[in-house]
């Protein structure tokens, strides 16, 4: 273990401690504000874990489950528990697949179902096709519905299904869709399976549960249903950083569960924490304690830090970012405000990806993927997860990063990995020598027409993994491949076009998008800098550029009237627009470790600086219009 396992206790973990000791717990909810240590609240659970009840696990072959949202926090709380194979850390993903994949006669009957649904849906939507249907999207659907009827004769033939990237049911691949679908179906229809993996895993903790899934939730709830207290699920978040509309928000505790508050904060300084708590106090009215600290002589004392509003016009946004950080860098007499490097631990927070991706150069990219298409496509392609883009971030672009690096055991590692050339499948009935001396001949050829400033096509480059049988591309996108034109560019706006958008995107611009996914730029969204830590923490507000309906600064400060929808929706007991801005401000704001400056846009400053000045939220004092600077 880490030396997390080892911090002082604060009175969230004794409580926490104390349930997992008592044989007849069920669940816990326990919510942990920003900056709390939940992470490390977790770490502490589950070294105590290992140590009370990990003979009696290790002995019958059961393992203690920690559920978290992103790869990257997989391998901190890996790290944190020394790699001890008593632990299954995992995404969500990972874990309902781990957990249900022994059910294969289970899994390849709902994939049977699962294609009788497909050719109803597809029937139903060819039966209300209007007469003005073009032509070409008849015969695409009619051709859907045969290549799933010649899958369904196929799967008899599956051995065994497994978990990928995209979804080929005749080759048993199973994608990231079908995968919660799957067993979230499987778990809560079926008793006898719920058992199984409850008892596989008599102990289950979800990190960042605010995000994840209800339906996922449903079916973690229905396990500790069917075996009462001989499974423990908790669930670990806070409701007040829910920032992906698909997410549970505020988890329902089961009776008999306990309800356990964290307030404690480690990470801001006493006038962030001041902020932060002005947010939260119009949300769940959570008060967090404590704030960051430091020894000074021989006393540890609290970190003051500052937190400032700036009100600026929106005349010409470039100007006026650069103006509000040269009033910072001479204000607080700290000229790393103005440095882009990573040393200065800046980061610049913008309202939507749109923002950093017009500043990065792939403004055409996000356009494509944003512009009136579902709420499901533009999540998918700000976090980076959509089936459509996987290919370019988990395989092509990672593959001629190692062989630029002369990493040729990364670069195999890959290979092994994704190419279907190398599948057991087809070794088998081909010479391996020969198979991998043309894969390394279509690596080379791939690193040298797709590199970051290349100007080929993202078509070109699939068209090469899907010919080349390097990467086993999604069914979705043979679907749509087998539609592109390259003469013809869309002008229309729709899921449907922006694969046809992203078909005519030059990689150049995918590999600015990778950069900015990879947080290797200065800025970063509201949303996707959750969890996070920065010194010096820059918040761009502009609700024009962000161009997003289900946020609104100007309502939230009292600036722009509220809508009817925002008023039945309030009367109602519902989401509002301000509930959701108020959550994307305090993660915003909870990030700053030592100074925190929050720049709004407005029409009129001088009406901005007044009604937000009276909000109270910053204190008058800090609140700055820099209209004329």
């Amino acid at each position: 273990m880490t030396s997390r396992a080892g911090k002082p206790d604060t009175p969230a973990d004794t409580t926490l401690r104390t349930l997992l000791d008592t044989d007849a717990s069920t669940g816990f909810v326990m919510v942990s504000g920003a900056g709390s240590g939940k992470t490390t609240s977790i770490v502490k659970a589950l070294d105590h874990l290992r140590k009370t009840r990990g003979p009696y696990l290790r002995q019958r072959a059961k393992k203690i489950a920690c559920i978290t949202y992103t790869e990257v926090a997989v391998g901190e709380i890996w790290g944190d528990v020394g790699n001890d194979p008593l632990f299954h850390v995992s995404t969500i993903h990972s874990f309902l697949w781990t957990a249900l994949k022994p059910f294969q006669a289970d899994i390849a009957s709902w994939v049977d179902r699962r294609l009788d649904q497909k050719i109803a849906d597809t029937e139903a939507k060819v039966a209300a096709f209007t007469k003005r249907a073009q032509q070409k999207t008849r015969v695409q659907a009619a051709a859907d519905i045969e290549r799933y009827r010649e899958q369904k004769l196929k799967i008899v033939s599956v051995d065994r299904f497994a978990y990928g990237v995209g979804s080929d049911y005749s080759k048993g691949i199973l994608g990231h869709d079908d995968v919660i679908r799957l067993s979230t179906e499987l778990i809560q229809s079926q008793p006898l399976i719920a058992k199984v993996v409850g008892q596989k895993f008599p102990f289950v903790f979800v990190d960042e549960s605010q995000d994840t899934a209800p339906e996922v939730v449903e079916a973690l709830k229905a396990i500790s249903a069917a075996l009462g207290p001989k499974f423990c699920l908790g669930f670990i978040g806070d409701p007040m950083q829910k920032i992906y509309t698909t997410g549970a928000g505020a988890i329902v505790p089961l009776p008999g569960w306990k309800s356990i508050e964290k307030p404690e904060n480690f990470r801001c300084p006493v006038a962030v924490l001041n902020v932060i708590n002005n947010i939260r106090a119009g949300g769940d009215g959570l008060t967090q304690t404590g704030g960051k600290t430091e020894v000074i002589g021989d006393e540890r004392k609290p970190v003051q830090g500052t937190a400032k509003l700036l009100v600026v016009p929106k005349d010409d946004r470039g100007v006026r970012l650069a103006a509000a950080r040269q009033w910072l860098a001479d204000h607080h007499a700290d000229p790393l405000w103005l440095s882009d490097e990573p040393e200065a631990d800046v980061k610049v927070l913008v309202i939507a990806h749109r923002m950093a991706a017009l500043r990065l150069g792939f403004g055409g990219l996000y356009e494509a993927f944003h512009d009136k298409t579902s709420e499901g496509l533009k999540d998918g392609f700000d976090d980076g997860s959509h089936w459509s883009i996987q290919p370019f971030l988990k395989f092509l672009m990672p593959l001629i990063l190692a062989n630029g690096a002369d990493d040729q055991f990364e670069v195999m590692n890959l290979l092994r990995r994704f190419a279907p050339s190398l599948q057991r499948e087809y070794a088998r009935a081909n010479a391996l020598p020969t198979i991998l001396k043309d894969l390394d001949v279509r690596v080379k050829a791939l690193a040298e027409t797709c590199g970051a400033t290349s100007t080929v096509s993202a078509f070109e480059a699939l068209k090469h993994l899907r010919d080349g049988m390097i990467f086993r591309l999604d069914d979705r996108l043979l679907t749509a491949m087998a539609e592109y034109n390259q003469s013809i560019q869309p002008t229309e706006s729709s899921d449907e076009a922006a694969l046809q958008k992203l078909f005519h995107t030059p990689m150049k611009e995918l590999w600015c998008y990778r950069t900015y996914i990879e947080e290797q730029s200065l800025f970063e969204t509201h949303q996707g800098v959750k969890g996070a830590e920065f010194s010096r923490v820059l918040t761009v507000i502009d609700d024009e550029e962000g161009r997003h309906k289900q946020f609104s600064y100007g309502k939230l400060f009292g600036i722009t009237p509220p809508s009817d929808t925002d008023d039945a929706n309030r009367r109602g007991g519902k989401e509002t627009t301000f509930d959701r801005t108020r959550r994307l401000l305090y993660v915003c704001c909870s990030r700053a470790g030592k100074d925190l400056a929050v720049v709004f846009f407005a029409d009129d400053p001088t009406a901005a600086h007044a009604a937000i000045a009276g909000l109270g939220l910053f204190p008058v004092e800090d609140v700055h219009n820099l209209a004329n600077v």
